[in-house]
């Protein structure tokens, strides 16, 4: 979530079934009303344009963006999850649609926030506080985070649930996947069916602010006394299901970080590098949500604050041990090795080799080189990136190899992927190698039982 918000963004989230319903309902014929003026327009003009042109109208976009952004909830999130999880399968219009939900999200008005707390806590609720700031200090898909000061003197950051958010997800999840559909906006092709089971089941484990709480005390212990990261304390007798109450822990946008000298970015990207391969192979719990507002920055300590823990899972012994193999036999320039790895984990389709052996050959031609090479890795230095995109969405044009990771192997390489993005972000030049590979060292490798193979 991010601080840095405009005033004037307040809109009553639709709490009902049947006010949601009647969202998604004047969100369809607002896009099929589009669809037909463009239709008709093109036609008019002597063309022939496809059912996917005439949905990826800008008017379309636009309105898909604002019903999903006013709906908050699921409807919003899952078009959060859609553009991070499956961009590289989806059009690059709808990709750039869907992006835009992640930076936007309305604000409740005071009257509806004042009675969900009255709700949560009873009527005198401001009793308890010499200070609450009305207008929220971030807000999101599923919840806004306001400021406050108890009679005590303790500063709050207290996490308000959107109403109706956590009854209307498998029905807002199940609309947004028909919309998505009916408008061609996916291809018929992609089964993202186990998608939306697992985004249902997370968002269900995120709605359940005592379960966050209860995440972020777990990863607070586990950071106990290490210096260089800040855990906001949980307040645990005035959290809810619904609101969450914690330390408030001042910091800046991590992006402010890329204003510091390399060698200051260096090694704060490098320490959060670490902690995500300490998810994956020391913890085996990783919080998988890599929006960069869940993360703060404190420049006169240089400590990170981590936010949000909604999105924490629990990695697969499997699932880890495949990443382990992966890197431990690309590092040590084992390609085939390194690819059965892969194939393992689910990130690699095996049709996919049998198909298309060439291309799948010179992506791990550019990922090998990468993982050998001995010196620092330049995240700045996107270009091996363009290499892997191009054959990626050749092989993608082939139908028969479309293929979707496993649901828990999405969540994990999302939290990578995003943790790269912020490295590319900053221009962070780390000793990738030596830093996962001493958490490799560190962290021996789970001897699965039948059960878990």
């Amino acid at each position: 979530m991010s601080e840095d918000r405009k005033p004037d963004r307040y809109r009553a989230v639709p709490s009902s079934r049947l006010s949601r319903l009647s969202g998604f309902g004047k969100l369809a014929g607002g896009v099929a009303g589009g669809m037909l003026a463009e239709g008709a327009r093109k036609f008019a003009a002597g063309e022939r344009p496809s059912l996917q042109e005439l949905a990826l109208t800008p008017g379309n976009a636009q309105r898909l963006t604002n019903q999903l952004s006013q709906l908050r909830g699921a409807a919003m999130k899952l078009g959060q999850m859609i553009s991070l999880d499956a961009g590289d399968l989806l059009p690059p219009e709808l990709s750039a649609i869907l992006a835009t939900l992640r930076d936007q999200a309305n604000f409740m008005p005071p009257r509806q926030l004042d009675k969900v707390l009255a709700e949560e806590w009873g009527k005198d609720w401001r009793r308890q506080f010499l200070r609450f700031e009305p207008h929220p200090i971030a807000a999101a898909s599923i919840g806004q985070v306001h400021r406050a000061l108890t009679r005590d003197g303790d500063e709050l950051a207290i996490k308000v649930q959107y109403p109706g958010v956590r009854d209307s997800i498998d029905a807002d999840i199940d609309n947004v996947a028909s919309l998505l559909r009916l408008s061609g906006l996916l291809p018929k092709e992609l089964d993202i069916a186990p998608l939306l089971a697992a985004a249902k089941e997370q968002l269900h484990e995120e709605a359940n602010y005592l379960r966050e709480g209860e995440q972020m005390r777990l990863y607070a212990e586990r950071l106990a006394g290490e210096r260089g990261f800040v855990v906001p304390r949980l307040y645990p007798d005035m959290t809810t299901r619904q609101v969450l109450v914690m330390s408030y822990e001042a910091g800046e946008p991590i992006e402010n970080l890329e204003t510091q000298s390399q060698d200051v970015i260096d090694e704060v990207f490098g320490r959060l590098l670490s902690l995500v391969a300490r998810e994956l192979f020391e913890f085996r719990v990783m919080q998988t949500d890599p929006n960069f507002a869940n993360f703060r920055f404190r420049a006169d300590t240089q400590d990170i604050v981590l936010l949000d823990f909604g999105a924490t899972r629990p990695v697969e012994p499997r699932l880890s041990g495949a990443y382990r193999a992966m890197l431990t036999h690309g590092f040590a320039g084992e390609r085939e090795k390194a690819v059965a790895a892969a194939v393992d984990s689910g990130f690699v389709n095996r049709v996919v080799l049998e198909r298309h052996p060439d291309r799948v050959e010179r992506m791990t031609d550019v990922i090998m080189a990468e993982l050998t090479r001995k010196e620092p890795f330049d995240f700045g230095d996107r270009a091996f990136v363009a290499v892997l995109r191009d054959e990626g969405m050749a092989i993608a044009r082939d139908k028969a190899s479309w293929h979707l990771p496993p649901p828990e192997a999405v969540f994990v390489q999302r939290k990578v992927s995003g943790t790269a993005l912020l490295g590319a972000r900053l221009k962070a030049v780390v000793d990738v190698r030596g830093r996962v590979g001493k958490v490799l060292t560190d962290s021996p490798p789970v001897t699965l039982t039948p059960a878990q193979d």
